[in-house]
């Protein structure tokens, strides 16, 4: 196995580098107080706050975990995650204008403007420890469980271990010191450098030998892996040990239920998470709608591509890898097909998709740890300088107890993503309505996230019922439970309420009973509309999508009437936000 030469070195030492001078350069700027730590001061325009949001969610892992959807149900395996799209564009359109309108510091902040009580107050301290700290931590685990592959397999001169201790700590370190403002400049840098990596990987592996020798992708696989959509068949199989194609029950599970209703970092019913962090650090509310715009459309038809072919293309160059090593396929091409100087480019480039994430969570976590647990719990008089110093020394813990989980709990990335989905499952539910809903209370969203666990260990412990099949129960149980404790529990104080809607002017006539006292506040209106430029984003991410597959596989008259109806789609929604006025964006 051939090693990384000088100039390899130099592209990967050079990166390390460019990170390291940006995370000095806004050290000063995040120093200042906590809005500039963790929102950049409220002052990201959508296009670094839109690009952040898509450099965040593609991570080290992100590639694999596509090339062991790809080998286990053909291209069709991704609409485990292109079901989100319901929910992203439900985001844009609904949410994202409301997050900003909120001027909360996180998105926890928002269940205290919501909510009143002592539940409340139990709710947002329970979730910041268990999202910030736990949760957070796995998804860091998982990203540094893919980088681990990568260096294992592409640098076998290093010490994996080592490596990725080295990595967090300059990682945690960069992050610490320059706050949103640095990771959000060093996640456009760094998702340019991962996606042309990416793209010239997959160029590359097509003209692989073993490809060629097979006569193209499209001859040496199944027809069926090429199909976008699941059969309505049998499931096929192929002599590619495991693979099956996605039976239409799985599909529905998740284009029908799995997108409205489970929680998903990133990916979350009415936002939350780093995705509600960069929207509230727009400048105002219509740069939080075009930067989530902005972020779904390059999340789901810029990124996916490249990442399908190389799975694809690891199919055919290492067709003897056993199913619970087929994410590693994507690396593997990596090794065989990268030229010297390639190599370090690429590895460059899962450096900055890896490092883009974690310094993004790391931010994310510490303003749970800090705003919703330690400064309203703990500490409650500090100031400014005081909070910077507690969420700089909490980044740095982060990371090492995320090294625990990579290193002693975590064993694939799929698996992971598939744990997360389903105790997440239902609980979208209460993220959504809790919006538009007045009578839901805390009580509601602990059941939520409560419900899901348990009915998620019954169906492990007692049944043979396995993912995607149990998230129509998981969803079933969480919503019932859920709708009898809130009817079981008081509502939340009807002065806060009113608080809340002059806030938010969310507006809809699930609100109507609080909003009828409050004659003077004018609320949203035109939701007609709204749900019309939904459907209308939906049809252009699937559209443009599914055109430039078609494209690639040559099928070119059909891509290009796909686009097409794609860009006509967009060009509405433009039209009608226009002539709504941008103006209405404060």
């Amino acid at each position: 196995m051939e090693k990384l030469n000088i100039l390899d070195y130099s592209f990967i030492v050079g990166y390390l580098l460019l990170t390291l001078f940006i995370g000095l350069r806004f050290s000063a700027r995040a120093s200042e107080n906590v809005g500039e730590f963790f929102l950049s001061g409220r002052k990201l325009p959508w296009w670094i706050a839109g690009t952040g949001m898509v450099a965040t969610t593609f991570a080290a892992d992100t590639p694999l975990a596509v090339a062991g959807f790809v080998a286990k149900n053909g291209i069709a395996g991704n609409w485990v995650w292109w079901t989100f799209v319901s929910g992203g564009m439900l985001t844009v359109f609904f949410f994202a204008r409301l997050w900003r309108r909120a001027e909360i510091l996180t998105d926890l902040e928002f269940i205290e403007l919501r909510y009143s009580g002592k539940a409340a107050r139990f709710l947002r301290g329970f979730k910041a420890l268990y999202f910030g700290l736990f949760i957070n931590a796995v998804i860091i685990g998982w990203v540094n469980l893919a980088m681990f592959k990568i260096i294992r397999i592409m640098v076998p001169e290093l010490n994996p271990e080592i490596t990725i201790i080295a990595l967090v700590l300059l990682t945690t370190f960069y992050s610490g010191l320059s706050g949103l403002w640095g990771v959000s400049i060093t996640d456009a840098i760094q998702f340019v450098i991962a996606m042309a990596g990416c793209i010239i990987l997959a160029v590359l592996a097509v003209q692989s030998p073993a490809v060629v020798s097979a006569g193209g992708l499209t001859k040496a696989l199944p027809a069926w892996m090429f199909d976008f959509f699941p059969t309505f068949s049998a499931s096929s199989s192929t002599s590619i040990t495991g693979a099956v194609a996605l039976p239409f029950i799985s599909f529905a599970a998740m284009a029908f239920v799995q997108w409205w209703s489970s929680w998903y970092p990133g990916s979350e019913p009415g936002g939350g998470g780093y995705i509600a962090q960069r929207m509230m650090s727009a400048k105002n509310e219509k740069h939080s709608l075009l930067a989530t715009l902005w972020f779904t459309v390059a999340h789901y038809c810029l990124r996916p591509w490249p990442w399908i072919i190389v799975g694809l293309a690891s199919l055919v160059m290492f067709p003897d890898l056993p199913m619970n090593q087929k994410e590693d396929g994507f690396v593997y091409v990596m090794q065989a097909v990268l030229p010297p100087g390639l190599k370090g480019l690429l590895i460059a480039a899962f450096l900055a998709a890896y490092m883009s994430t974690l310094s993004t969570h790391l931010n994310w976590g510490t303003s749970y740890l800090i705003n919703d647990f330690y400064r309203r719990f703990l500490k409650t008089d500090g100031d400014e300088k005081h909070y910077v110093t507690i969420s700089k020394i909490t980044t740095f813990l982060t990371g090492a107890f995320a090294l625990y989980i990579t290193f002693f709990v975590l064993d694939t990335i799929t698996g992971a993503w598939e744990f997360i989905i389903q105790c997440g499952a239902g609980t979208g539910f209460v993220l959504i309505l809790r919006w538009f809903w007045w009578r839901l209370n805390a009580w509601s969203e602990i059941t939520s996230m409560v419900a899901p666990f348990i009915a998620f260990s019954y169906l492990q412990l007692f049944t043979d019922i396995a993912f995607p099949f149990s998230i129509f129960i998981i969803v079933a149980f969480t919503i019932t439970a859920t709708l009898i404790v809130t009817y079981l529990t008081p509502a939340t104080d009807r002065e806060h309420l009113e608080k809340f809607y002059r806030t938010t002017r969310v507006g809809g006539f699930l609100w109507k009973k609080v909003s009828k006292n409050l004659p003077d506040v004018v609320s949203d209106t035109g939701f007609t509309m709204l749900f019309v430029d939904w459907a209308l984003g939906i049809l252009m991410i699937y559209s443009i999508l599914f055109g430039t597959g078609r494209v690639i596989f040559g099928e070119m008259t059909q891509g290009l009437i796909f686009i097409a109806v794609g860009v006509i789609a967009g060009a509405l929604i433009f039209t009608d936000l226009n002539r709504r006025g941008w103006n209405n964006l404060n």
